[in-house]
């Protein structure tokens, strides 16, 4: 057997247990795609051998990325996003797994039958690892093992409309019998918290200019997540043993809601995502559905409060929620936010905004791997083989400049429908390649993806 093995160097590696990038040399077996060794000096030249050799220098070696949370939407809505372009957009910014939601792609992740489809249809497409988001809907309880059987690594149920008819919504009588049937398993599941209530419901406001996004943000306020997320922990007092996660946590007014369940001992895990933490409703222009999500983006007050949440641990960890359509879906002519869909693209970008705003705020290196690496791949129930660079785990890393300035534009878009929120912010930290497993999987020197293949494997 050919035991070829990458060995990368470099004075600013970031190990687990430190804070501050040090010297290191990692080596990963190619064969087995397994971090083999890790001394902490800098290697000054190729240590000979049939090694290859990647010398960092004074730029920094990151453990790849982790986003838990990406619509691929293939098959089905393969010209919203797919696994070729999503994946590509992934490992451009440094991410070497996602986990892809069970919507919007047709057939929805529900049954055995629709994950194999979904597989098969990924085969020789992916650029990155993806893992699989099983989904819960009314009346499939009976799938749920199965899928728990066949590798998916959790559930994502919505307690409001998802938008798309393949994947409705379950009540409080619903989640009875599925929370029943995954108590007893290792798996979580996930929570699209916004509920509508007696006192607050998502509301049409006809009366008011669709294309203001006061509208929209009026439309969605915080109690229907302060709805869903209290509902959510009265369920978990009955099923103790099963994870919840909230996924694209936006409200600050549900924080005490979910202090109050972590002092409970509750098994309650929360996300956020890069837009709440990098966007503000005070900055949004009227007529630009681009920055349309649900739930909204809030106010900078609301922002501050997240990332107070972040630091302190009552959020768990970012991701992208990477949710693309078609540009028609957009409504970008008439800028009609009330009617277009909702979901942000940022697929690859999420390091960099994370890394420019956080500098603003005092933030580590090491905080923002951990929420975007470490607690991602923990969350999906891969933190034995990713998220960190130690002997044993998959040989994921990023060699990335955090000096470098780029301005977000549509020829840095890798994902299949060229619009962004983003687009003409000036970020910091520009990904200089990106290794899967220890092969090459995007080097920005060679055009990204000149002479390279896709060599994701399903997870």
């Amino acid at each position: 057997m050919n035991n070829q093995s990458l060995v990368v160097t470099g004075r600013n590696v970031l190990l687990p247990g430190s804070d501050q990038p040090q010297p290191a040399t990692i080596t990963v077996n190619i064969d087995t795609g397994k971090i083999t060794d890790i001394q902490t000096v800098y290697a000054e030249r190729s240590p000979g051998g049939d090694a290859t050799f990647i010398d960092a220098g004074e730029k920094f070696v990151l453990p790849g990325l982790v986003d838990a949370h990406v619509h691929l939407n293939e098959p089905g809505r393969t010209d919203w996003e797919g696994f070729w372009t999503g994946t590509r957009a992934a490992v451009a910014g440094g991410i070497t797994t996602v986990v892809d939601m069970p919507l919007n792609s047709i057939p929805p992740t529900t049954t055995l039958q629709n994950l194999e489809i979904k597989r098969q249809t990924a085969q020789g497409q992916c650029w990155a690892d993806v893992g699989f988001w099983g989904g819960v809907i009314p009346g499939n309880q009976a799938d749920l093992k199965l899928l728990v059987a066949a590798g998916v690594k959790g559930f994502k149920c919505f307690l409001i409309e998802s938008g798309v008819e393949e994947f409705p919504c379950v009540s409080e009588h619903d989640l009875h019998a599925h929370m029943q049937e995954l108590q007893d398993q290792s798996t979580v599941l996930l929570f699209h918290a916004e509920l509508e209530g007696d006192s607050c419901s998502v509301k049409t406001h006809e009366e008011h200019d669709p294309t203001a996004y006061q509208t929209f943000l009026s439309s969605r306020p915080q109690e229907l997540e302060a709805n869903a997320i209290s509902l959510i922990t009265v369920l978990q007092e009955k099923y103790s043993s099963l994870r919840c996660h909230i996924v694209h946590l936006s409200a600050s007014s549900a924080l005490p809601i979910i202090r109050a369940a972590r002092s409970r001992r509750l098994n309650l895990t929360v996300e956020t995502c890069f837009h709440y933490l990098c966007l503000s409703a005070d900055d949004i222009p009227d007529g630009r559905p681009e920055f349309k999500c649900c739930p909204p983006i809030r106010s900078e007050s609301n922002r501050d409060a997240l990332w107070e949440a972040l630091i302190d641990g009552t959020i768990d960890c970012v991701v992208s929620d990477h949710s693309p359509c078609v540009a028609e879906l957009k409504k970008f002519e008439e800028g009609n936010i009330m009617t277009a869909w909702g979901g942000i693209n940022s697929l690859g970008f999420g390091l960099s905004l994370l890394w420019t705003e956080g500098q603003k705020r005092g933030i580590s290196l090491r905080q923002i791997i951990r929420w975007t690496s470490e607690e991602t791949a923990k969350h999906a129930g891969l933190s034995s083989s990713k998220g960190q660079l130690s002997v044993g785990y998959d040989g994921d890393l990023i060699i990335w400049d955090p000096a470098a300035e780029f301005k977000v534009s549509k020829e840095l878009f890798h994902f299949k429908n060229k619009f962004s929120a983003y687009e003409g912010m000036v970020l910091n930290g520009v990904v200089q390649q990106t290794i899967l497993r220890g092969r090459v999987a995007y080097d920005r020197a060679q055009n990204g993806f000149d002479g390279l293949t896709p060599i994701g494997k399903l997870l």
